[in-house]
Parts: C-alpha cells; structure tokens; sequence
C-alpha cells in the first residue's frame, strides 16, 4: 500500500493537468474556427500536423529529459548540425543518400551523447551544458557548410516529408508511431519508472538500485538521435539543407512539454500531455494567423495560455494536497 499511493497520487495530477489542457483545446478549437472557415478543414488540420511533426518528434525526448529534471537547449542546433551533415555526406562526398541519412541520424545521436556525459562524468549542470552545445553544434553546422545550401535531393527522398500515407502526411504516422513507443517506455516499462524516481529524488533513486548516470546518458542520447531524424523529415519537407535549420526550435519544445505539464523540477509529467501542448500551440499560430493576428500577438497569447494553464493546474494541484 505505501508504495502504491504515490502513483496513485501522481496520475491523478496528470489527469487533472491533462483534462485542464484538453478543455482549453476544445476552447480554443471553437473560438478560432469562428474567425476564420478554413481553420477546422481536414486538409488545413492534416497541414499543421505535418509542420508540428518535427517539434513533436523532439518533444517526446524532452519530456522523458524534463522528467529527470533536466533541459536540453541544444537540440535545435543538433537538428541544424544533422541537417547540415546529411547534405555534405551525400552531395559533397558522394555518400548514398540512405547511408547519409542514417549517418545524420547518428550524429544527432552522438552530440546528445556528448551532452549527457558532460553531465554525468562531468557533473556539469544540464543548463550549462547545454547552452555551450548551442553554441557548439551551431558553430560547427555554419562551419561545416561554409553558408552553402544543399539542394536536388531525389524525388524519392521528398516522401518523408511531402507525402501522404491513406490521406495522411507520411511524417504524422512516424511521429504517431514513436509517440505510442515513448508512452509505452515511459509509463510502463521499468525504465520508465526510473526515469521518474530519478527526477523525484535522485538520492533514493541512488539508493533503491536505479542506475542514474546510465538513465540520463541514454535519455540525452536518444533525444539526439530524434532530433537527427528530425533533421531528415525536416530536409524532406523543405527540400534544401541549410545550417540555420533548427533556430529557435528549442523554445517551442520546451513550451510544449511544460505546457503539457511536464514539472521543470523533475517527477511528473505524461506523453499525452505533451501531445496536447503540442496541439494547442500549433492550433494557436494556425487560427490566429488565419484570423489575422500578426506574429507578436501569436507570441503574447501562446505565452498568457501557458502562464494560465499552468495556474489553474497548480491551484488544482494545491486543493487535491490540501
């Protein structure tokens, strides 16, 4: 029993999170689809899923780092960097376009690798860490393409990113497939479980037998590893390579995961709730932009619906403790 009532407790916060954050979804569904008739169409919902795919992909590996109490700044320079190196590896040295792909994929990999070891061997703090792979990864991503683009991929190559599976962009069926897969590791599986007691009280963790260094060290490396497939879709679906690719990606991963209400301070949080954040925010920049609402007001209601979400779910949080 003593053991059976922290999670009780904890999926009950994530579903009174989660039910917040889908009510404030429908809201904003009905109020934009009122300014504009576009917004609510099959063909212009199944559009914003193929341009959320990438902050999607990458999200599902900040939530697991979130939950161990970390961040990862640095990925968005790891997609530019993996971008920037699928481009070279195939035009520049005459690399087959899959193994340069893979290659890609696997140098993301490798950058979140490095991250984690910095953090764990090192003991240099995530943020920190972090930030120097920000810079880092986007140095060597202008260096390495010396501000050339690359461009003529294969016609075959553009299906990652163009095409449709059963009406449904190809990318939207990849990032549905690793979605179940992330729910699945993290809610059920015993790696899961660590992955929340290591952002709940490390020391216990440390105590209980959990392998911390090894969980964090795998956790940074396969957010890597999405952020270089990331990078792949991405390519695909612009149809060139450029070392800028990726800036800014950061902040809107960060903010959809908090805003599903993954705990900065480690030990809470749910896939699911990160799938609503996602879909809030993406639904936000779409119906706002088709009502006519310029960038800067996009940001300032993104941000008050963050602010407000995560004061409602707290006040909720505070009753059900009181």
């Amino acid at each position: 029993m003593t053991h059976s009532l922290p999670l009780r407790i904890n999926f009950k916060s994530w579903l009174r999170h989660e039910t917040i954050l889908a009510v404030i979804l429908v809201v904003c569904l009905f109020v934009l689809s009122t300014q504009s008739d576009r917004f609510l169409t099959v063909e212009n919902l199944l559009n914003q899923g193929r341009l959320m795919a990438e902050v999607g992909i990458i999200a599902l590996g900040m939530s697991f780092i979130m939950i161990t109490a970390g961040i990862d700044l640095s990925v968005g320079s790891i997609l530019g960097l993996a971008a920037i190196c699928l481009g070279v590896l195939w035009k520049n040295l005459g690399l087959p376009l899959p193994l340069a792909m893979v290659m890609a994929v696997g140098v993301g990999g490798l950058a979140g690798l490095a991250n984690g070891i910095m953090i764990t061997r090192f003991r240099v703090p995530p943020l920190i860490t972090t930030i120097a792979g920000l810079a880092l990864y986007r140095g060597l991503a202008e260096g390495i393409s010396e501000a050339r683009s690359v461009r003529g991929y294969p016609e075959w190559f553009y299906v990652l990113g163009q095409s449709d599976f059963y009406g449904v962009p190809v990318q939207l069926w990849l990032f549905g497939f690793l979605a179940l897969a992330a729910a699945f590791i993290l809610h059920v599986t015993p790696f899961g479980r660590a992955v929340y007691a290591t952002g709940a009280n490390p020391v216990a963790a440390r105590f209980s037998g959990i392998l911390i260094n090894r969980t964090i060290v795998l956790i940074y490396t396969a957010t890597g590893l999405l952020a270089g497939l990331a990078a792949v879709v991405f390519v695909s679906r612009v149809s060139t390579t450029r070392s800028d690719m990726g800036s800014g990606l950061e902040l809107d991963v960060i903010t959809a995961v908090v805003l599903g209400g993954v705990s900065i301070f480690g030990g809470r949080g749910s896939i699911i709730g990160t799938l609503l954040g996602l879909a809030l925010i993406q639904s936000l920049k779409n119906g706002l932009s088709l009502a006519g609402v310029k960038g800067d007001g996009t940001i300032m209601v993104i941000g008050l619906v963050l602010m407000g979400t995560i004061i409602l779910s707290n006040l909720f949080k505070r009753h059900d403790d009181g």
